[in-house]
């Protein structure tokens, strides 16, 4: 799907492209893929990149065209292994033509259109378009990572109550989608140390580097305290686990111990061996009378040692 913005005065949708508008792609189907390759002659390869989710943060600058590739934040399906991931996200900048391309549908960038048009502010030129675009996803980050902090808190109550493999899977599976959280802010933060380089930069557009370098500070450290957190609970309720494992495997053990004693006089005395008490009336008695005091004597051993 393409759109069209103008971005000088406001952000307000075009019905085709003008110079220095912002082209908005979204999804593109092969007609979108025309489009850009025959009207505006975006180099193939590009597209070729940004069609692949695990294209890092880069940069390329070939023939004009300066090419950006950032790493935005994006949810998926809640039984998606990974509820949270990142998406790569096309910046193309040439003179007068300013493209996006994201093969995904993402909320950061609707609702980076919708916030600056009830703000009714535009963009001075297309390096302050990119440098708001990687502070919107410095933003989205945080936001995301303020639901995987109530997710983890949720998980960890339910553990609490009883460990289930369910709490655990998921929190196996936020474990995963802050690795790449992590990775991607990375790549993002040496990705804007390089591209400020490559841009027109003014005094505001340098006060805004400012604020995206805090926002992607502030994410990159959320990011690790939430790994570390993680890992803790892991490996704490990893050795719950293990711990009740043990408290079972000694309750059975003494168990068969127990049971091991009367079971030991009752093959002692129905051997077929002279003992003594083959005619005697009370023999039977008598070696119950002994399995029981056995029983009873270990029980009470094992219960002193809290083995039971």
């Amino acid at each position: 799907m393409l759109a069209f913005w103008n971005i000088t005065k406001g952000i307000n949708e075009l019905e085709e492209w003008r110079p220095s508008c912002w082209v908005q792609v979204t999804c593109p189907n092969d007609s979108d893929i025309k489009y850009l390759n025959e009207k505006l002659q975006l180099p193939d390869y590009f597209l070729s990149d940004i069609a692949d989710t695990d294209e890092r943060a880069r940069y390329d600058y070939d023939d004009g065209w300066l090419m950006i590739i950032l790493r935005i934040p994006q949810l998926k399906k809640t039984n998606s292994r990974s509820p949270y991931t990142t998406i790569p996200l096309g910046i193309v900048i040439k003179k007068d033509i300013i493209i996006t391309i994201c093969h995904q549908e993402t909320g950061m960038l609707q609702d980076f259109i919708n916030h600056h048009k009830r703000k009714d502010v535009g963009f001075s030129d297309a390096a302050d378009l990119v440098f708001c675009l990687f502070l919107s996803a410095s933003v989205w980050y945080l936001k995301y990572l303020k639901q995987v902090s109530m997710l983890i808190e949720k998980f960890k109550r339910n553990l609490d109550k009883q460990i289930d493999n369910n709490d655990l899977v998921s929190l196996s599976r936020l474990q995963d989608s802050l690795t790449y959280f992590a990775t991607s802010i990375r790549g993002n933060e040496t990705l804007l140390s390089k591209i400020k380089f490559r841009l027109p930069v003014d005094e505001l557009d340098a006060e805004l580097i400012e604020d995206v370098n805090i926002e992607m500070n502030q994410a990159r450290e959320t990011t690790a305290i939430y790994i570390n957190i993680l890992n803790s609970t892991m490996d704490t309720y990893a050795n719950v686990i293990n711990n009740n494992m043990n408290r079972v495997m000694r309750l059975l053990t003494s168990l068969n111990m127990i049971i091991m004693f009367p079971t030991l006089v009752a093959s002692l005395f129905g051997m077929n061996l002279i003992n003594g008490m083959e005619q005697w009336r009370w023999g039977f008695v008598v070696a119950l009378v002994i399995s029981v005091l056995t029983t009873i004597g270990s029980l009470l051993f094992f219960k002193k040692r809290k083995w039971l």
